[in-house]
């Protein structure tokens, strides 16, 4: 299964994202009200400077403490993360994100213009998916279906 694949399947493909410059405490706030993982970090909304996970918030809280919701997202944001294209395999981004321990990865095109996001879950779900159906096939052929 192929990442355009995986975006035409997904109910709601539109990316969330937050001004370079916003507080920590605004994106943490997104975040919760929109009952997401992570924003990308993006001035135009297109294009793609960085990534922030509730994971990151946490983590920071847990190292500095409740100050750090006034820093910026600039501050604690991975930036410049790793992106897909829509002709990649659902298993090399399957093992892309389970060796760089991150569960949501911007879709670029060409131009580097971000057209979607996928996670970690939109990929399982996939390739389960994609599981089942050759199952499916195997046991058909050897029913003699």
């Amino acid at each position: 299964m192929l990442v355009k694949q995986i975006l035409m399947s997904k109910a709601d493909n539109k990316v969330v994202t937050l001004a370079p410059g916003s507080s920590i405490s605004d994106a943490a706030r997104m975040i919760a009200d929109k009952r997401i993982g992570a924003v990308v970090i993006s001035s135009t909304g297109e294009n793609v400077q960085g990534i922030l996970s509730e994971r990151d918030i946490v983590t920071e809280l847990g190292r500095r403490g409740p100050s750090c919701l006034s820093d910026t997202v600039d501050e604690v944001m991975t930036k410049n993360p790793v992106t897909c294209t829509v002709d990649m395999a659902a298993d090399h981004i399957l093992a892309t994100m389970t060796e760089g321990r991150f569960r949501h990865m911007p879709v670029v095109a060409s131009d580097g213009k971000m057209i979607g996001l996928i996670t970690l879950g939109d990929v399982i779900k996939a390739r389960l998916m994609e599981l089942s159906m050759e199952k499916d096939a195997l046991e058909g052929m050897i029913m003699g279906h």
